[in-house]
């Protein structure tokens, strides 16, 4: 996995660990996202899963979490452009 990549899995895991959402669908979302970030770092591959709940995060914290947003942004260009 490349440096930059790592590095941006890191700051969306610090992220993550660092927002409390009031409602259920965001505590799911976040649990499984936070599972995914764990597994791409631990074995450098990624899921197809994963850009679903990515999407799904993005819209979903749009409003209330921006830096959450761009981060995720950031991450779904970057696996793109990985062709992941």
């Amino acid at each position: 996995m490349n440096q930059e990549l790592n590095q941006l899995l890191e700051k969306l895991k610090e992220e993550i660990e660092n927002i409390r959402p009031e409602d259920e669908k965001g505590q799911a979302l976040l649990r499984e996202l936070s599972a995914d970030i764990r597994d791409l770092l631990e074995r450098a591959e990624a899921k197809q899963p994963m850009l679903s709940r990515i999407q799904a995060s993005i819209e979903h914290f749009e409003v209330s979490h921006p830096s959450l947003t761009a981060a995720l942004s950031s991450l779904s260009a970057i696996l793109s452009n990985a062709g992941i």
